[in-house]
């Protein structure tokens, strides 16, 4: 700080970095205390010192954040262990495969290790020939540091991970933010049911376009509608009396209306008809007194040898 400065001048540089030269440490006293800023020296080995113009609480701050920075991103490198056997299954050996790319995926390095066991110790060749197809199946996310040698009774290979500890640590992170806003996204192009919408999908959509289309256009009125083709509405009958079959019978919509307009008519008539009918009616007039029948004719005698009409004709006489 400045109470400690006992050079009697000092290289001095401005707050923003600029070079205002060699001054004495009373010029530049005076310059921080109208600045309203602290004289720090920065190199007090140079001849002459520098010393510079700065706010000395901010900058131990922002030293300190940095510091906090760098120990966040700073990650130390674990050596993690693989263990194979020389006769692995296949389903063993891609789970150990799996562990060997996920280490290496968070930037640690793996230890792959081969034990042998009893004359196995005479084939190192095999081993061999596993560690490099292992180093094969894992060369996407990892490089061999060290070969395969001989550790007493197991083969140790090395493997190190193309990216560092905290490269993989940001790219995890950012894939974090991508699969975040994925996610939010995704649920922004959902249907928002908090609030009532019209429903616009009816049983009308299910029609065909023809018929919607036809539904849809306008009304015409009775001079603009073109006149109908006759159609016919009742089937063609045999006439009992000529034995043949009648013509059918048409009618236009003009024709139509008026049977329609005309049974109308006549359905508002049968109430009239039938309220009339309540009416009481006059008392019968008495019957004349019947007349006395004249006696009937006496019914005349046959001729004689003239034989009633139906009797049966005399034959011979039986003997």
């Amino acid at each position: 700080m400045n109470d400690r400065i006992r050079v009697p001048e000092v290289r001095l540089v401005g707050p923003g970095g600029e070079q205002v030269g060699i001054v004495r440490v009373q010029d530049a006293l005076r310059l921080a205390r109208e600045s309203d800023l602290d004289l720090v020296e920065v190199a007090p080995n140079a001849k002459p010192p520098v010393a510079k113009l700065m706010d000395f609480g901010k900058y131990k701050y922002e030293a300190a954040v940095k510091a906090r920075e760098a120990r966040k991103n700073q990650a130390n490198t674990v050596l993690k262990e693989v263990r194979f056997r020389l006769k692995i299954d296949t389903h063993d050996y891609e789970t150990k495969v799996g562990h060997a790319k996920r280490f290496l995926g968070a930037g640690d390095k793996v230890k792959a290790m081969i034990q042998f066991r009893g004359r196995e110790q005479q084939r190192p060749e095999m081993g061999v020939r596993l560690l490099e197809r292992l180093a094969e199946d894992v060369a996407e996310v990892g490089v061999v540091e060290t070969n395969p040698r001989v550790d007493g009774r197991n083969m140790v290979m090395v493997i190190g991970p193309l990216k560092n500890k905290a490269e993989a640590r940001a790219e995890a992170r950012r894939q974090k933010q991508r699969d975040e806003s994925k996610a939010n996204k995704d649920r922004k192009q959902r249907v928002d049911t908090s609030q009532a919408a019209p429903v616009t999908q009816s049983i009308g959509d299910a029609f065909p376009e023809e018929l919607r289309n036809t539904a849809s256009a306008p009304e015409t009125t009775q001079d603009e509608a073109p006149k109908a083709e006759p159609k016919v509405v009742a089937a063609p009958a045999v006439d009992p009396e000529i034995g043949q079959a009648a013509p059918a019978v048409t009618e236009t919509e003009e024709q139509a209306q008026q049977r329609n307009a005309e049974s109308e008519a006549a359905s508002t008539e049968k109430p009239k008809a039938a309220a009339s009918s309540t009416k009481p009616k006059a008392a019968p007039k008495p019957a004349a007194a019947a007349k006395p029948k004249a006696a009937p004719k006496p019914a005349s005698a046959p001729k004689p040898g003239v034989p009633k009409p139906g009797a049966p004709k005399p034959g011979p006489a039986k003997r």
